[in-house]
């Protein structure tokens, strides 16, 4: 289905009308998003809408390292007639970008960079998403890349650590924060962004307490020394202190983490970074206040770190709204005006245009009342929220009775209509609860960290959306006592308090979370201790919990009956009231019926062209399908991850989708030109590039979510060469 909001001609008459040639090129692939304005367009034309049906596959490459549930988020880049990208277990690779011929690869957990004390889950199983490539312009060429929570840098030529940069060619994440961070989780997911002779780095941390701060750090390239630190949680004297409550919460709460990239005005010397929101993610009585910088978009002095603006744009997030994407950089011309613009889309849908010099809304923004009844003793909602005037939000809001998926047998209908009876719905900000509370979009958007496409000469933003609705719910964490325990009641306790938001009450999992039903099958003591010590992909490190702990939870999860009788250990720590939470989610839960469907009607998944210079939605189309429902006729879309790249030929490429298909579209229509089948869904944003005068197209191919088997290979495809 293609919503068009104004006749073919009208469409091309408008995209005429505002049409004028970008002053750079893009016609490279360097950057993490295509350029450091991030805005995933390619000036190249080889290929266009005349002749994209003739694309093929134009070679393959295969890491050969992906298990069960692995997964490829990377958006490669090209330099020089290379692709340097990242495998499912962190290994960083480069290829030649013609033919794919692997050039050397290298290996984060090998003993040969000194790091077979972190464990070779950490590098195995944490996400990476891309890598920042450095030169000086002769013979020094370098490629940064975070595993784990480990910042590499790697001989450009040879993929080799470049042992003067930190220690032996890598830096300790957990380093530089102003604290003891070692037992925190710190994970590089996003690469940095090169200013000059340094490179800038956020980074993932856990999303409960305990956790780490997310400040902004900046590193000399050569050296690995620490240039400058933007506080994201602000302390004394500093600007945004005055935001929290409680004086001393800069000792404590974590998070307001840039873990979605950057991009950067490099003329100006500003860089633009968009953070998550504060720990916990869903609580925040321990945390009042309006929590700034925690999910505001900051223009930072890229030389400094000094601010120079920020917006807001949830304030106590209590959703886990974190900004999910780096805004993207582009000059749109409004009312006879050109205006260099920061374009910030969230996990809500709203889409925020701020002048990117002055940090001034493009279109109004208002202040609107919400709802700040809760039943979460300690608990202080803001009471008001920003709402964006234009554009409209590019996915559904809001879920009530006449939204509800009837595509089902009435016995599933009317079970999901008997659910949200019981919920909190209907209003975008409704707080947490513990009967229910209905968000949507989800958790994973709206608008997640693929970001958008935006084409500079045309002014238009190209955005993909889920519009999966999910359901936050509270209980209350009693503080149980910790004597006389076996190790089955210590067990459930601590999974209680440790494990049940990610993984759900019964051990079921939910949303990306897996199951943890049967994991004494999989998994033995000593594996799912080190598991635990270490992190996975998306779950956090616990390393606050002591070794009796994570027996005890080992004895619960894998259900091991000889340890569960067994006399629980109280270890002994200083009490911490910080740290202890009276209310907990019961998991990251999807609002499904009982076929697994979501619980909303389709679309699932949206593809939007929206014109910045007017905030009007100009088309709208469905974004994939589920097999059984496209067998009937019915195009329902798909839940997706990963972003659009938009060419000056005239098409947007995406995969992103589950049914595990490349796609493109005519941009100015939105109709649909070509899709081929993948070897697995690709999870990420295509690379657009040219070598020796061919244009590729390129795409990770990774699959691992969504229920969807894992892959290991690169495609890249191109037109056939002329005869």
């Amino acid at each position: 289905m293609t919503l068009r909001f104004l006749p073919a001609l009208s469409i091309m008459l408008l995209v005429a009308s505002c049409t004028s040639k970008p002053e750079k090129a893009y016609d490279t692939w360097g950057v993490y998003g295509g350029n450091k304005e991030n805005n995933h367009y390619s000036s190249l034309t080889q290929i266009d809408t005349n002749n994209v049906t003739q694309l093929q596959v134009a070679w393959e490459y295969h890491t050969h390292d992906s298990d069960k549930g692995t997964q490829i988020q990377v958006n490669p880049i090209m330099v020089d007639g290379v692709l340097y990208g990242v495998s499912p277990k962190l290994k960083l690779f480069a290829l030649d970008a013609g033919t794919g011929a692997q050039k050397w690869i290298f290996d984060p957990s090998a003993d040969s960079v000194q790091l077979k004390a972190f464990g070779n889950y950490y590098f195995m199983m944490n996400v990476c998403r891309g890598v920042a490539y450095y030169t000086d312009g002769k013979d020094d060429k370098r490629i940064f890349y975070g595993a784990g929570p480990r910042l590499f840098c790697i001989d450009a030529n040879t993929g080799k650590p470049v042992i003067t940069f930190g220690n032996n060619g890598t830096i300790d994440l957990h380093n530089d924060l102003g604290f003891d961070a070692s037992q925190l989780y710190v994970a590089a997911t996003t690469p940095g962004m090169i200013y000059k002779d340094m490179i800038i780095i956020g980074d993932r941390v856990n999303e409960e307490m305990p956790a780490a701060p997310g400040h902004i750090r900046a590193y000399d390239v050569h050296t690995g020394k620490l240039r400058w630190i933007f506080h994201t949680i602000p302390q004394p004297g500093e600007p945004g202190f005055e935001t929290w409550d409680d004086s001393t919460a800069y000792k404590h709460v974590g998070g307001a983490n840039c873990w979605s990239g950057f991009s950067l005005d490099e003329e100006r010397g500003i860089l633009y970074a968009p953070l998550g929101s504060s720990v916990y993610d869903f609580y925040g009585g321990k945390r009042t206040g309006q929590n700034l910088y925690a999910n505001s978009l900051l223009a930072l002095d890229a030389n400094t770190g000094k601010r120079i603006w920020h917006f807001q744009t949830v304030h106590h997030d209590i959703w886990d709204r974190d900004l999910p994407m780096a805004p993207a950089l582009v000059t749109i011309t409004k009312d006879g005006k050109k205006i260099d613009a920061a374009i910030q889309p969230t996990k809500s849908a709203f889409v925020f245009m701020f002048d990117r010099v002055t940090g001034q809304p493009i279109y109004p923004i208002e202040e609107k009342q919400v709802p700040t009844a809760t039943e979460l003793v300690g608990e202080k909602p803001n009471p008001t929220q920003p709402f964006p005037s234009l554009p409209l939000p590019f996915a559904r809001q809001s879920l009530t009775e006449k939204d509800l998926n009837n595509l089902v047998p009435d016995s599933s209908y009317k079970d999901i209509k008997q659910k949200l009876a019981s919920y909190k719905t209907g209003f975008i900000f409704n707080p947490p609860s513990k009967e229910g509370t209905v968000i949507f979009p989800g958790y994973d958007g709206g608008g997640e960290w693929g970001g958008p496409a935006v084409d500079p000469e045309t002014g238009i933003l190209y955005i993909n959306a889920s519009e999966m609705p999910w359901v936050l719910t509270m209980v209350d964490l009693k503080d149980k006592p910790v004597v006389a325990e076996t190790n089955l009641q210590a067990g459930k306790r601590l999974y209680t308090t440790t494990c049940m938001a990610c993984h759900g009450p019964e051990r079921q999992g939910g949303g990306n979370n897996p199951t943890l039903i049967g994991a004494g099958k999989k998994y033995t003591e000593e594996q799912f201790m080190q598991l635990v010590s270490s992190g996975r992909r998306m779950m956090p490190a616990f390393n606050q919990l002591a070794e009796s702990e994570k027996k005890a939870l080992a004895s619960f999860v894998l259900d091991l009956k000889s340890k569960q009788t067994e006399k629980f250990v109280v270890p002994v720590r200083p009490d911490d009231e910080w740290n202890k939470m009276p209310y907990s989610a019961t998991g990251y839960n999807k609002f499904l019926t009982k076929e697994g469907y979501p619980a909303v009607l389709p679309p699932w998944g949206t593809l939007n062209a929206i014109n910045l210079s007017t905030g009007e939605l100009i088309w709208k189309d469905t974004l994939g399908d589920v097999p059984e429902f496209k067998a009937k006729g019915i195009h329902t879309g798909t839940e997706n991850y990963g972003g659009p790249a938009v060419t000056a030929g005239g098409l947007v490429f995406i995969a992103a989708t589950s049914d595990s298909k490349m796609r493109a579209f005519n941009k100015r229509t939105g109709k649909l030109l070509w899709e081929v089948d993948l070897p697995a869904s690709g999870y990420a944003t295509p690379a657009v590039y040219q070598v020796n005068g061919k244009q590729f197209l390129v795409i990770a191919c990774g699959g691992g979510k969504l229920g969807k088997h894992s892959g290991d290979s690169y495609v890249a495809f191109a037109l056939p060469d002329a005869k």
